[in-house]
């Protein structure tokens, strides 16, 4: 799942062009918390003979098929366990006569190994570890010929902003990895829903200053007295579309939680002065 709340103002553009290595192929699943659906991205550096295929999405056979007619792969890469990335990939490994799925949760396939890079066919790709959405979250940034991009799943979207539900998904390690890919300048950022991106560090930026600004709203909202998530998204969501609500909840959730973290260290740290 991707993200709910309302997009953020930013001067980083979408791309129009993607690298000749890398091609779009988009599930057939577009909604409130999908976009326009799941991006599935294949990695092909010319003249290899296989190619690599990053978060199948659903379980559409019509879609799976269209991916498995892009072959042959080498492997089938997971940035994170939510079912529109990762639903289809038994399927599509199943298609593609047992390629193997590879996922930071073993639920989800095999470990990466080595630990933190791939090389396919010259083709580059450094796995991150980016916890928060989700607690198994990983993006990965692929290289070829001097060129590089980052996948980002659904650490950050194309457009809007990611859903952080607890208890899977854990707002302390979300700005932590938020924080991680501001190195990133200048690298185009390829998203799980939403358009491809100029700029992964610029917008990483963008999703950190959002954070912080909801954040004091959240705290504001507990000093007044609201208490459980229900009551923040009354006062911090009044015009949340009904349709999503729920996401919110779970955001709410995620931030009460990390609020109440980071005033518990606060107090420890001051009794052990």
């Amino acid at each position: 799942m991707g993200g709910a709340e309302p997009a953020s103002a930013t001067g980083n553009p979408s791309v129009d062009r993607l690298p000749g290595w890398v091609s779009l192929l988009r599930a057939p699943n577009p909604g409130p918390m999908t976009l326009d659906g799941t991006n599935t991205w294949i990695l092909r550096p010319p003249g290899a003979a296989f190619a690599t295929v990053i978060d199948p999405g659903p379980l559409d056979e019509g879609h799976l098929r269209a991916i498995a007619e892009r072959g042959p792969y080498r492997s089938i890469l997971i940035t994170h366990g939510h079912h529109d990335h990762v639903e289809g990939a038994g399927r599509l490994a199943e298609l593609l006569g047992g390629v193997p799925v590879r996922a930071a949760d073993p639920e989800h396939g095999t470990s990466f190994d080595p630990p933190g890079s791939l090389d396919h066919d010259g083709l580059g790709i450094r796995v991150l570890a980016t916890p928060g959405h989700t607690l198994d979250s990983v993006c990965f940034l692929a290289e070829y010929a001097g060129e590089r991009v980052l996948f980002t799943g659904d650490t950050i979207l194309g457009r809007g902003t990611t859903v952080v539900a607890a208890p899977d998904g854990d707002l302390s390690s979300y700005l932590t990895s938020l924080e991680l890919l501001r190195a990133y300048e200048n690298v185009v950022m390829l998203p799980g829903h939403g358009p491809a991106r100029a700029d992964t560090a610029t917008l990483a930026g963008e999703y950190l200053r959002h954070r912080v600004e909801r954040l004091a709203q959240v705290r504001a909202a507990m000093a007044a007295g609201a208490r459980t998530p229900e009551a923040v998204v009354d006062m911090v969501y009044p015009d949340i579309d009904p349709r999503v609500r729920f996401a919110a909840e779970w955001s709410a959730a995620a931030q009460i939680a990390h609020l109440e973290r980071e005033s518990t260290a606060r107090a420890d740290g001051l009794d052990r002065l």
